[in-house]
């Protein structure tokens, strides 16, 4: 899961409001609810040390009236009385709200809750072009259309030579208008950072604009026979959507944590070896396993990404008089984001826990390679 968006989390110091509350319940049956529950948030941030004007943020935030389609929660993010971030969950807090005021973010609980599966870009294709369309868990929104020529477009069943030139001519226009469909799509992709692409409408053409694409986008395309440029989507096409998009979540996580099992050599885990390689910035990917034990593990931190430590005594790399205690990870995806790294959410795999503790990393490079330089 790319966790660009928490940047800004992390461009201000702390400490910092946490909120995670449920809100596919706030409906018509209980008009008040949602009023009730951020109250009742702002209490608890009160109670944990939270100033008043944060408290008062956070409160505004969670009170605003509009639900986004897909919405089943809303995690808030606040410090020094203003909201920083505050997604839309697509799945619900389990069992009570969570409320945190901390040194650090957290953020853990959106490898669950918050959108995974990855932004899709549908192209419903015909001879002369095709609608661009982009569907993530938050709905469907155009990403524009690509228009070729409109003329010669139809084929003549006569046998005549001159026809069978024209008939040429038209077989040349579809070709042409298949390549400024590809360029649209993979430049669609490119603006709007699309994990996939389904490629719907006329047969002949969705096949050859996908021999068009560029040679890095194949592996990402997906044909569907259902839907058309003409009558847009249907249900059946929303039902292959759906299903590409979910095999290729699995897919890619399957993938990673093969990469992961296979290079014992260039991985950490447990919290000291992995505070050890946030610190020198080598997490390429971090794993994270929720229900493991590591996560609630006690880390100290300063403001910076790499000022952590797992003893409040090891000055030397917090750079700060009074550290703050954190949870490790929390702590560790902060490092993650601020460096690039990916961040994934791994679940028990074969009966056994991986990463062990529920913390792991791929390293950037080994430390060995280091070693023998």
């Amino acid at each position: 899961m790319q966790l660009g968006f928490l940047a800004p989390l992390y461009e201000r110091p702390g400490p910092w409001a946490s909120v995670y509350l449920g809100t596919d319940r706030a409906d018509e049956a209980h008009p008040g609810r949602r009023e009730l529950q951020a109250r009742a948030a702002c209490r608890e941030l009160s109670a944990q040390g939270a100033d008043e004007a944060t408290g008062q943020a956070v409160y505004e935030a969670l009170i605003a009236p509009e639900t986004l389609p897909g919405e089943a929660g809303r995690a808030v993010f606040a410090a020094g009385g203003e909201v920083v971030l505050d997604p839309v969950l697509t799945a619900r807090p389990p069992g009570n709200d969570d409320v945190t005021w901390s040194a650090v973010p957290r953020v853990a609980p959106l490898l669950d809750l918050a959108e995974q599966e990855p932004v899709c870009l549908v192209a419903y294709i015909d001879r002369q072009g095709a609608d661009l369309e982009v569907r993530s868990t938050h709905g469907h929104r155009s990403a524009g259309r690509a228009e070729g020529r409109d003329w010669p477009l139809h084929r003549s069943p006569s046998a005549d030579w001159s026809e069978q030139h024209f008939q040429q001519s038209v077989e040349n226009t579809w070709d042409e208008n298949a390549a400024t469909t590809a360029a649209a799509v993979a430049g669609a992709c490119d603006r709007h950072d699309a994990d996939l692409v389904v490629l719907a409408g006329d047969l002949r053409q969705r096949r050859a604009v996908h021999h068009k694409l560029p040679a890095g986008l194949h592996a990402h395309v997906v044909e569907t026979e259902h839907g058309s440029r003409s009558d847009g989507g249907s249900r059946l096409l929303d039902k292959d959507v759906e299903r590409a998009r979910a095999d290729r979540l699995h897919q890619r996580a399957d993938d990673e944590l093969d990469r992961y099992l296979s290079a014992r050599d260039a991985t950490a885990e447990g919290v000291p070896a992995l505070v050890e390689a946030a610190r020198e910035h080598r997490i390429a990917a971090l794993f994270v396993r929720p229900e493991g034990p590591d996560g609630n593990r006690e880390v100290w931190v300063g403001d910076g990404p790499d000022q952590l430590a797992v003893r409040r005594t090891e000055s030397q790399y917090l750079g700060e008089v009074h550290p703050s205690s954190a949870r490790a990870d929390d702590a560790l995806i902060r490092s993650a984001v601020v460096t690039n790294a990916e961040v994934l959410r791994v679940p028990p795999v074969g009966g056994h826990s991986v990463p062990v503790g529920g913390l792991g990393a791929l390293l950037r490079w080994p430390y060995q390679d280091e070693e023998r330089a």
